[in-house]
């Protein structure tokens, strides 16, 4: 029994650093390619944790190589525009200039109900304000409405608006991120004279972050008692 926790551990933690290495889009928007290599890493990885009389090197030689030949083909895939054409297809218009392109519709195999779907997704419920939809090769679908039918944004309304940075987190959940310390120039006795002036410390520190221009938000944890 120890030895059957001992192989799910160890193939656990090599399909996590599998996934580390195949790139954030893993765990996001998947081409077709990235979605079989997924499917396929998890259903060799149960093999073995299944089946403790299968060898622990047998079950790891198939998500290796499986993780190379994925590594392969990224890299073809970057350098070539062929390679990436044929592992992932190309971007689809389903409606240009307003009109419903129903030719495309029927081969990407794409209901009317499913376009119409993905548009109130994006709060759109008039087809006739759509200039362009693209069905892009993750299965997402790209909408841009005609200018007139898209809100004012502040520059567009020549309202002046406030910069923003981005905050950089120096405290979460009672934790010092010592190494963001560094990034937001700041050290230890920055951190011990915020908390100071919040009567607090750093264990009953939930959120502590500091952007650029200096503006510090701090969050104490919730009495959940």
């Amino acid at each position: 029994m120890l030895l059957s926790y001992i192989r799910t551990i160890i193939l656990y933690l090599v399909l996590i650093g599998v996934i580390r290495m195949m790139g954030k889009r893993q765990i996001g928007e998947m081409e077709p390619t990235e979605f079989v290599v997924t499917m396929l890493v998890a259903n060799l990885a149960a093999i073995p944790m299944q089946d403790g009389g299968i060898p622990l090197l047998s079950g790891l030689i198939p998500i290796l190589t499986v993780l190379g030949v994925e590594l392969v083909l990224s890299a073809a895939a970057m350098g070539s525009v062929w390679v990436r054409r044929l592992l992932c297809g190309k971007p689809v218009i389903l409606i240009e200039n307003g009109k419903i392109l129903q030719k495309a519709l029927r081969a990407t195999r794409v209901t009317l109900d499913e376009l119409t779907g993905h548009l109130r997704e994006k709060d759109i419920l008039d087809l006739r304000s759509v200039q362009y939809a693209i069905l892009e090769t993750n299965g997402n679908l790209s909408v841009f409405p005609y200018p007139k039918e898209t809100p004012a944004s502040a520059k567009d309304a020549g309202i002046a608006v406030r910069e923003q940075y981005l905050p950089i987190t120096i405290i979460a959940d009672g934790h010092l991120y010592e190494d963001n310390l560094a990034i937001a120039r700041r050290d230890k006795k920055w951190v011990q004279r915020i908390l100071d002036e919040h009567r607090t410390s750093l264990v009953q520190t939930w959120l502590l972050t500091v952007d650029e221009k200096g503006r510090v938000l701090w969050l104490p944890k919730e009495d959940l008692t």
